[in-house]
């Protein structure tokens, strides 16, 4: 493919001709794609067609493309899906076949990623290893069974493009959803740079040449070109971030032009909150308000009562909340970094809040994806795993060699030194942070179970020295990527793969 060079898809790897390229490259003694089930393998459309589907079509059209935004007077150039961000919300019902159709009307490939679903492998969305990057001017159409309900959302899978405006909530509701609620609102939190500072590509370059920020000198955040020093946060256990946002959004908007939700007073509200982020955590609240945490990564969980959540980059969460008589803050701290995103919330009169208040919720019962326990219905069954694979995250700001058991990804041969499973088996991820920065770890196509009743989730945060078991079934065969969700993090190195034996 004349003109992709690796600079361009450094995403999932070099477009040679998608799951053709594996073998090509393999060191000897590893992994070769004779030994993996590809893309195009049988299997994975057998595993397509063993899911339940309703037989409905959903159409939906993508159309990524240059465009300008305003942020609270500040016109800025980006990359979106439409005039909008985030996109326009898509919502199917589970079991609908999505078919969505990608016209790539940017300068640069692009792919489409649907974080969240266990989706036919061809349909994943991984330049190089599940597809071929879509040029400038070309189109693909992605077709899938929507199969396990929730709150998901998607984005490119190709260099920094996730940190420009590039995202949109994708919800698949639940025919058979056992909450009660009167109102339902999707809220997407988002860290802003592309347009303001540079491009997300510049930020990369300038973090590349590395830099040992420490921990600061205790007065808070520092900045230095793109890159943020001594950001700490005791929820993420110590080293908060890298870079350095201009602007933190809800739903598209900054804090000097809040998005507002209104609603009566009494109304019982479903929240779903994506992290859409390139390098922050939030700290969640809604002054005035407790959450009833009900749902994380689609899964649902025993109910927790929580003042405030952190959510990690491509985490979820879905809560519900019934809302008082006035106006509120529904604040989103940049954990670590100081400053907020910020919405507002009117059921009644009275002045608006200030977009600088910081609610007492907010130091309230905090609570993170770990601290929660799956509904019974959720977890998976009690078993030993059948094969386990160790998963070290290593690496360090200092030479920005972020990778995993001390290998950087290599986009040339990215199913080399994949983890092997084979179908059938229950399969153990064991997950230890050996660097000095937390880090959210996502796999493709699957949904682990944190420790023995831990939350079902597809992306888990993993702070510094901290060790978690993850176990799934392999039962959707396929090349799939495992990753920091920290979008630096990942471009920098720290990708692996999950395959399949053949």
């Amino acid at each position: 493919m004349p003109g992709i060079t690796r600079r361009t898809v450094v995403g999932g790897g070099v477009a040679l001709g998608g799951a053709a390229l594996l073998g090509a490259c393999s060191r000897e003694g590893e992994t070769t794609t004779a030994s993996l089930v590809g893309p195009d393998d049988p299997r994975v459309q057998a595993a397509e067609e063993a899911r339940s589907s309703t037989g409905r079509e959903h159409r939906v059209a993508l159309t990524p493309a240059p465009t300008e935004v305003d942020l609270a007077g500040t016109t800025v150039a980006t990359w979106a899906y439409g005039s909008s961000i985030p996109g326009e919300e898509v919502r199917v019902r589970r079991g609908d076949t999505v078919v969505a159709e990608l016209v790539n009307d940017l300068p640069d490939p692009t792919t489409v990623h649907w974080h969240g679903l266990a989706l036919r492998n061809d349909m994943d969305g991984v330049p190089g290893l599940t597809q071929d990057p879509v040029a400038p001017g070309e189109r693909f159409t992605y077709r899938f069974v929507a199969a396990n309900p929730g709150t998901h959302w998607f984005h490119p899978h190709v260099g920094t493009q996730l940190d420009r405006g590039l995202y949109v909530p994708f919800v698949v509701e639940d025919p058979d959803e056992p909450l009660s609620y009167d109102e339902e609102w999707v809220v997407v939190l988002d860290d802003w740079l592309d347009g303001v500072d540079g491009t997300p590509d510049d930020v990369l370059a300038e973090l590349r040449q590395g830099m040992d920020h420490g921990s600061g000198d205790g007065d808070g955040p520092m900045r230095m070109g793109a890159t943020l020093m001594g950001a700490t946060s005791d929820h993420l256990g110590g080293d908060a971030g890298d870079v350095y946002y201009p602007e933190y959004l809800v739903n598209g908007r900054p804090a000097g032009d809040p998005h507002t939700f209104e609603a009566p007073p009494g109304t019982r509200v479903r929240i779903r909150f994506v992290n859409a982020g390139g390098d922050t955590a939030f700290r969640v609240a809604l002054g005035g308000h407790a959450m009833t945490v009900t749902h994380t990564d689609g899964y649902p969980v025993e109910h927790a009562e929580a003042d405030a959540l952190v959510i990690g980059m491509g985490e979820r969460f879905d809560v519900l909340v019934t809302l008082e008589d006035g106006a509120f803050p529904l604040v989103a701290l940049a954990e670590g970094k100081e400053r907020t995103g910020f919405a507002v919330v009117r059921t009644g009169g009275g002045s608006a809040p200030e977009a600088d208040v910081r609610p007492e919720e907010l130091d309230g019962r905090v609570v993170v994806a770990t601290d929660l326990t799956a509904e019974e219905g959720a977890r998976l069954e009690a078993g030993d795993p059948d094969v386990e694979h160790a998963i070290d995250l290593t690496g360090g700001m200092a030479n920005f060699d972020w990778g995993i058991n001390g290998r950087r990804f290599d986009h040339e041969d990215p199913a080399g030194g994949a983890f092997q499973v084979a179908e059938g088996q229950r399969v153990r991820l064991t997950l230890t942070n050996t660097t000095d920065m937390w880090h959210p770890v996502h796999l493709h196509g699957h949904h682990v179970q944190v420790g023995a009743d831990g939350p079902r989730k597809d992306t888990v945060n993993l702070l510094p020295g901290q060790t978690l078991s993850l176990d799934f079934d392999a039962d959707n065969p396929g090349l799939w990527m495992t990753h920091c969700h920290n979008v630096y993090h990942g471009e920098a190195g720290m990708m692996g793969v999950v395959g399949y034996s053949a």
